[in-house]
């Protein structure tokens, strides 16, 4: 991101591009209220903050269009700038006029999430809170949305901000012995900051943790459908999704590529990924097919094993299932078995099964409901205590592994009983990691590369 001067007033379009019925224009900046004075019907001179005022857009004498001005004047705005916003009808040539006339007035158009860079730099909310904006922006499930709401509304920063305080407290008592070292005086309880580096170990800990759930509720939840060909699993993926999305044939081998396509569950994201059949084959293409499939399977959270039922043996079945768990699940991944066709064989026959997994009927959607009960048992099993302290955010993530690593060299110093300016490094290396992940510590490389992703106009 190109830091240009931060006392420009800039604009930009923040509604979607394309025609629609109604596009809001935004302009923040010193000179916001007499640029747009200069191209409206009416002064906004005196106008007060959080008021909206009906008038024209004007190039002199021609009318652009009829609009609705709102006025946020500064500190109370969400740049802490004085904000104006623009709504009028949505024709790009309505936009691309306002935006020309707005620029020739001497305002700028705004770089990608200069505005949200400028909340930022006026402290309107910190780091963390930003980066949140951008996943409110992209959350398409109520689990993501609500992550990303409690971190905009500064739930995690406060946490954060929480953690550093208390290190901060202990480094100033460790600094303040250094200074009278020459006394042999002890400031810092040794055994008080050991409770206390053993908590916030804990608590990173979690965090951390919490990254592998807060990763999928944001991307949504990777779920491999896999078996052998002719199994269903395109008519299954057909049926969750309600609609046609895979081709079904009884020709052995017809998917060859991976098809994905998401639905939500009860507020949750499911990216469901149908997978070529696992098979013995010397077709080259299909043969791609199944390594992609491979593929797919060690990147999944849940794994669904179909099964059909019909010619198939109780004793192959189990058989297959511990085999594919040995070789083929990590620790991490979460293995529903799926046995298909339940409308066309005898379920006496295969009451084995019935504590090993799942019935169904992909072509008469039978079951399904049952198995989608438990897609939602395997992602509540990845839950944290507290599902609002979520990490989503990579560079939170590795910013915290960074801190934990800190940590731990403070308490290997403790056990061994190392000098005070030593443990001091370590704290302080400490307290930096966190202050990162607020924006306590930036430099204009990592506010560029965070910025620099957002939606131009927000």
């Amino acid at each position: 991101m190109n830091f240009q001067n931060p006392d420009d007033t800039i604009v930009a379009v923040s509604t979607p591009a394309g025609a629609g019925a109604i596009a809001l224009i935004r302009i923040s900046g010193k000179k916001s209220i007499e640029i747009t004075s200069s191209i409206f019907s009416k002064k906004l001179n005196t106008a007060k903050s959080h008021t909206v005022h009906f008038g024209q857009v004007k190039d002199g004498d021609a009318v652009i269009d009829e609009v609705v001005v709102s006025v946020f004047l500064n500190p109370k705005s969400f740049t802490g700038e004085d904000i104006i916003e623009i709504g009028c009808h949505g024709s790009a040539y309505i936009q691309r006029e306002i935006l020309r006339l707005i620029v020739s007035k001497g305002a700028r158009l705004a770089a990608p999430g200069e505005f949200s860079l400028r909340a930022f730099m006026h402290g309107k909310m910190d780091l963390s809170q930003t980066e949140a904006i951008a996943d409110l922006i992209s959350s398409n499930s109520k689990a993501a949305h609500k992550i990303a709401m409690h971190q905009m509304r500064g739930g995690f920063g406060n946490e954060i901000n929480s953690l550093r305080e208390q290190l901060l407290n202990f480094a100033s008592l460790v600094e303040l012995e250094l200074d009278f070292s020459q006394e042999d005086v002890e400031f810092a309880d040794r055994s008080a900051l050991e409770k206390l580096i053993t908590a916030i170990y804990l608590k990173v800990d979690k965090l951390i943790d919490s990254f592998r759930l807060g990763n999928v509720l944001k991307n949504g939840v990777p779920v491999a459908i896999v078996g052998a060909p002719n199994a269903g699993k395109s008519t299954l993926l057909n049926a969750l999704l309600n609609e046609e999305r895979a081709i079904v044939s009884e020709i052995a081998g017809t998917t060859r590529d991976v098809i994905e396509d998401t639905i939500i569950i009860d507020g949750i994201e499911f990216r469901f990924i149908d997978t070529a059949g696992i098979r013995e084959t010397s077709d080259r293409i299909e043969i791609m097919g199944i390594e992609r499939s491979y593929e797919q399977i060690r990147k999944a959270t849940v794994i669904l094993l179909l099964f059909d039922l019909k010619g198939e043996k109780v004793n192959h079945i189990l058989d297959q299932i511990e085999l594919f768990r040995a070789q083929s699940i990590a620790a991490d991944q979460h293995l529903i078995p799926v046995f298909n066709k339940k409308d066309e064989i005898n379920e006496s026959d295969f009451n084995a099964l019935n504590s090993k997994g799942i019935f169904i009927s992909a072509r008469e959607k039978g079951n399904l409901d049952q198995l989608k009960s438990e897609l939602l048992k395997a992602v509540s099993s990845l839950n944290t205590e507290n599902d609002q302290l979520i990490v989503t955010n990579e560079r939170h993530f590795e910013v915290l592994k960074k801190c934990k690593s800190s940590l731990d060299k403070i308490k290997e110093g403790m056990s061994q009983q190392i000098p005070g300016d030593l443990l001091a490094m370590d704290i302080r290396e400490a307290i930096y990691h966190l202050g990162e992940i607020t924006g306590t510590i930036t430099n204009d490389e990592l506010l560029g590369n965070i910025f620099g992703k957002f939606c131009i106009g927000k």
